[in-house]
């Protein structure tokens, strides 16, 4: 238990060292500008053969390639950067996100330290397989306020996923975060629970359904292994299914506003804003609700928020329902790409 409590304490200090050394932007400065700055700053700390390795074309096919699992990755890894290069590299990662966002997002990445502490096997193997640095850059095309280019930050259980053109911000989506473990036991009386509010205000909405919401929101008894379409450069698109927010009762609306809250608040302010308006303009009442699996905490369950802008999945079913993938996707179509355009 110590060197897990020991992590937790590094954790909250790399956090804590984020946010002191990325000061949180100005509201009225606008997240493609901030980016794009950021972008074009990091790329001025790189010598010639790390520049190489983080730069693709706009239209290369790597930029689609995204997936969460852990793999052999192109792009410019964190472990090898330091100094103005690994400064200029978490503030590019801070301009794409809120600070509920960066700080999430460091969670995530601390995790696979606590992967490395439990897992068993030879230690060179283990790192190689599990390291806090093994997150890559990826820049496609050139950052300017004109033109088309994106940027990716990914790797094991965070894949961030942004598309410029012409100085705006045309997309956000694949936005997918995990965490493995989703509960850690920090000592007596404390937990760490990273993604934790993601599962309980699912639950909330469940367990306040009325016998005959019920037969409609829960699908199966049985949970699906995992995401649907994961690493897939589109969505599906399928009708959605479960219980439409136009017959919850006032509670499970107010948890319903509440959870997708907490999804929309990892981005930064003006795209939180451009969510919200889009949901509110197709229409609040037309999100539905569906649940799989078991209605017990520590047990498998999966489940799916589908409105007519956005899907969310959420899924927890490996390691005893301790391992959590959830995601944020465009229905319209991921970078920017529209959906029919990849039929």
């Amino acid at each position: 238990m110590m060197p897990i409590r020991r992590l937790a304490a590094a954790t909250l200090v790399l956090i804590g060292v984020g946010s002191l050394l990325l000061a949180r932007p100005n509201d009225e400065v606008r997240s493609a500008a901030a980016m794009t700055t950021a972008c074009q700053a990091f790329l001025k700390t790189l010598d010639e053969k790390q520049a190489a390795r983080c730069r693709f074309g706009f239209q290369d096919k790597e930029r689609v390639n995204w997936h969460f699992i852990p793999r052999v990755r192109k792009g410019l890894p964190v472990r090898d950067l330091e100094g103005a290069p690994l400064r200029a590299a978490l503030a590019l990662l801070r301009s794409g996100l809120s600070e509920a966002g960066y700080d999430q997002s460091l969670n995530v990445m601390s995790l696979e330290e606590v992967l490395y502490l439990l897992e068993g096997g030879d230690r060179v193997a283990r790192r190689n397989n599990r390291d806090p640095g093994k997150y890559y850059i990826s820049i496609f095309g050139k950052p300017a306020a004109t033109g088309s280019w994106g940027w990716r930050f990914e790797g094991h259980h965070l894949s961030l996923n942004y598309t410029f053109v012409d100085g705006k911000l045309a997309s956000t989506t694949p936005e997918f975060y995990g965490a493995n473990p989703g509960t850690i036991n920090a000592g007596k009386g404390r937990t760490i629970r990273v993604l934790g509010p993601e599962e309980d205000l699912a639950r909330s909405i469940l367990t306040a359904c009325t016998p005959t919401q019920e037969k409609v929101v829960w699908r199966s008894k049985e949970a699906p292994d995992d995401l649907r379409g994961g690493g897939v450069a589109q969505p599906e698109t399928t009708e959605p299914v479960g219980l439409p927010v136009s017959k919850m009762s006032a509670a499970q609306k107010k948890l319903m506003q509440t959870l997708l809250t907490e999804y929309l608040k990892n981005m930064p302010g003006d795209v939180e804003a451009q969510r919200r308006a889009e949901i509110n303009k197709a229409g609040v009442a037309n999100i539905y609700f569906a649940w799989w699996g078991s209605d017990k905490k520590d047990e498998r369950h999966y489940y799916r928020v589908q409105g007519p802008t956005f899907l969310i999945e959420y899924n927890n079913t490996q390691n005893s329902a301790n391992h959590v993938h959830s995601i944020w996707r465009n229905l319209a179509g991921d970078f920017n790409i529209p959906v029919d355009a990849e039929k």
